[in-house]
């Protein structure tokens, strides 16, 4: 017999939403460590406030929050708060009732200051990677390095020249009509008038140049976790400038340097070669034909341990995929490095909760 569709008459549920979240699902995981870092970094959020005045949203419902957007590729902070009215998964991961009529969008611009003051998204990332070294998921001793390029929040439009005080005539200010070709542009002369820190970049010859930043990973080998992700203004030479900048703010074990570095063909050069050798890093760089470099030769190249890692990091790749698919980093939604590099912490940390709720025993 055909079923009638009925209008709801009930306004009241007697199911908990703890109930209603698949026993199952993969986010309780992710859930429970998460919960278990922001309860160590409750001191932070004590100093972050004031003792007096009105109570704010709880900081740890702001960090979870910016953990789904990551997961769920949701494009901005106010669509999410939009969901949130009605997506049950979303009140409970947040801690809240089903009752609570969420918060506004603004909030999130209210408060990333003060977090940024803070440093909050830093330490989120850091005891994140703590809990994956108690599980036992991280190799001290071997790691891989790679680059990528994040697009900017800024039209080619807006690169021009310098101290330029060329207006547009066009009756379209907004979207005016521009006709660049043919203009030799560089990173010299001109600049964003969106975003200053942008740079024109391209991904390797015959590709198009666009507004972008690099955006840096340092993986370990063991599991294919993020140990640290790093966004720079793209110069040239920000892929091997980074590399070193996150080979020397990791903490490594008992302050010990890794053994090995794996890397692609564009970290092939004498200078980022002599500064592995410097650290007593093991250079397990993709070589390049026909180039000799120093600290790098058939005893380096033909070890057993040397194909590992060139077979290794290949998986700083997925990183890269899921961070730009899914997380939402292919193009940032963010104003300067600042603003990008603690959108993509939170990225970087996300990937890292996924990944080790994938690695937990069933």
């Amino acid at each position: 017999m055909r079923g009638q569709s009925e209008e709801e008459t009930g306004v009241f549920s007697y199911v908990p939403i703890e109930k209603r979240i698949p026993i199952d699902h993969p986010i309780r995981k992710i859930k429970q460590t998460a919960d278990r870092v922001l309860k160590r970094l409750s001191p932070v959020f004590d100093e972050m406030y004031s003792k007096v005045g009105r109570p704010s949203i709880p900081p740890e419902a702001l960090l979870k929050a910016q953990i789904l957007i990551a997961l769920y590729t949701i494009r901005s902070e106010r669509q999410f708060c939009e969901r949130l009215r009605y997506d049950m998964l979303y009140l409970w991961f947040l801690d809240m009732k089903m009752d609570d009529s969420g918060f506004d969008a603004t909030t999130f611009t209210r408060n990333r200051e003060r977090l940024i003051e803070h440093d909050v998204a830093r330490l989120f990332f850091e005891e994140v990677l703590a809990e994956a070294a108690r599980s036992g998921l991280l190799s001290e001793d071997h790691f891989t390095v790679d680059g990528t390029l994040v697009e900017a929040w800024a039209s080619m439009k807006s690169f021009r020249k310098k101290d330029s005080d060329d207006k547009f005539d066009d009756d379209d200010p907004g979207n005016p009509s521009v006709d660049f070709h043919g203009e030799n542009r560089s990173n010299k002369t001109h600049e964003s008038t969106t975003d200053p820190e942008a740079r024109l970049a391209k991904k390797g010859k015959g590709k198009e140049s666009k507004l972008c930043f690099n955006a840096h990973v340092l993986m370990e080998n063991r599991n294919g976790l993020c140990l640290d992700f790093l966004v720079t203004q793209a110069d040239g030479y920000a892929e091997r400038d980074g590399a070193v900048a996150m080979l020397d703010d990791h903490k490594f074990n008992k302050g010990k340097s890794p053994k090995t570095l794996g890397a692609d063909k564009g970290y092939h050069t004498k200078d980022f070669i002599a500064d592995l050798r410097e650290r007593l890093i093991t250079p397990h760089v993709a070589a390049r034909e026909k180039i000799k470099t120093p600290g790098m030769d058939g005893r380096t190249t033909n070890s057993a341990a040397y194909k590992i890692s060139q077979k290794k990091r290949k998986r700083v790749e997925e990183i890269f995929g899921w961070a730009k698919t899914v997380g939402g980093l292919r193009k940032t939604r963010f104003i300067g490095v600042e603003l990008t590099q603690h959108f993509a912490t939170f990225v970087g940390l996300t990937y890292n909760l996924l990944r080790m709720a994938n690695l937990a025993p069933t």
